[in-house]
């Protein structure tokens, strides 16, 4: 028959078990007689003489005294080993999260960033800072060769900077006869801007312009009575595309 024995780890008994086990087996012998028999009248008396110490069984008690402490000593080492493990392993998932937190923090600041210049490349305002409509749109007279004002007008004094009021393409950017000198963009919508009198222009054909971008100076060249910003918005770059500019900014969140 066969037996079977548990598994795992299998320990000594403790120094104060084995030594009582020892003790008590000494005690049997010497009440069964055993070691009174087999020790010489002399050697009875030397060993009366001699101390406890300096007998067989205490060396071997001492012997699994020291193997005892040798493995608690080593026990104790284990214990030490794996807080160690695990504290490592503590310190190396808190800096995990601490890594894991900045780049979170780093990515939605990036996509707030994006957000924001998404915003600003859509945005619109006003072609010249706080100004105001002089003359409206489809107004009528002998200054327009096709009766009536194809744009509007902003008071701007001469000098005065006028900037795209969007993110587009220019198109156009020179003299364009009656506008005096002047600038078409293709907005990033597909609309087209044009701003017209200009006494300076500070771009060029195929130029990518922001939102706000200075593209030139108010001045009053062309058919013009005085310094203004004539502005336009259009379907397309042809003249007669024109479309109301006030409902066109405002539609795009321009106060006007």
């Amino acid at each position: 028959m066969a037996f079977t024995r548990a598994t795992g780890k299998h320990r000594a008994a403790s120094r104060l078990s084995r030594r009582s086990a020892h003790a008590a087996g000494v005690a049997a012998l010497a009440t069964s007689g055993v070691i009174g028999t087999l020790t010489s009248p002399a050697s009875a008396a030397d060993a009366d003489r001699a101390s406890f110490e300096d007998t067989g069984l205490n060396q071997a008690i001492t012997t699994y005294d020291l193997a005892d402490e040798v493995e608690d000593q080593a026990s104790a080492q284990e214990q030490v080993a794996e807080v160690a493990e695990r504290q490592a392993a503590a310190e190396v998932a808190a800096k995990r999260k601490a890594e894991a937190r900045v780049e979170a923090a780093r990515e939605a600041a990036e996509r707030a960033d994006r957000e924001a210049e998404r915003k600003r490349l859509n945005s619109f305002q006003l072609p010249v800072a706080g100004s105001y409509v002089s003359t409206a749109y489809k107004a009528g007279g002998s200054l327009w060769s096709s009766g009536s004002h194809s744009g509007v007008d902003f008071h701007a004094a001469y000098g005065s900077g006028v900037v795209s009021v969007g993110l587009g393409t220019v198109v156009e950017a020179g003299w364009g006869g009656a506008y005096g000198n002047n600038v078409v963009i293709r907005m990033h919508d597909g609309t087209y801007t044009q701003y017209g009198h200009l006494s300076s222009i500070g771009v060029s054909v195929g130029q990518t312009v922001m939102p706000g971008q200075q593209i030139g100076l108010a001045g009053s060249t062309g058919n013009s009575t005085g310094p203004h910003l004539h502005f336009e918005a259009r379907t397309s770059a042809e003249y007669g595309s024109d479309i109301d500019p006030v409902a066109y900014l405002r539609a795009r969140g321009v106060s006007v």
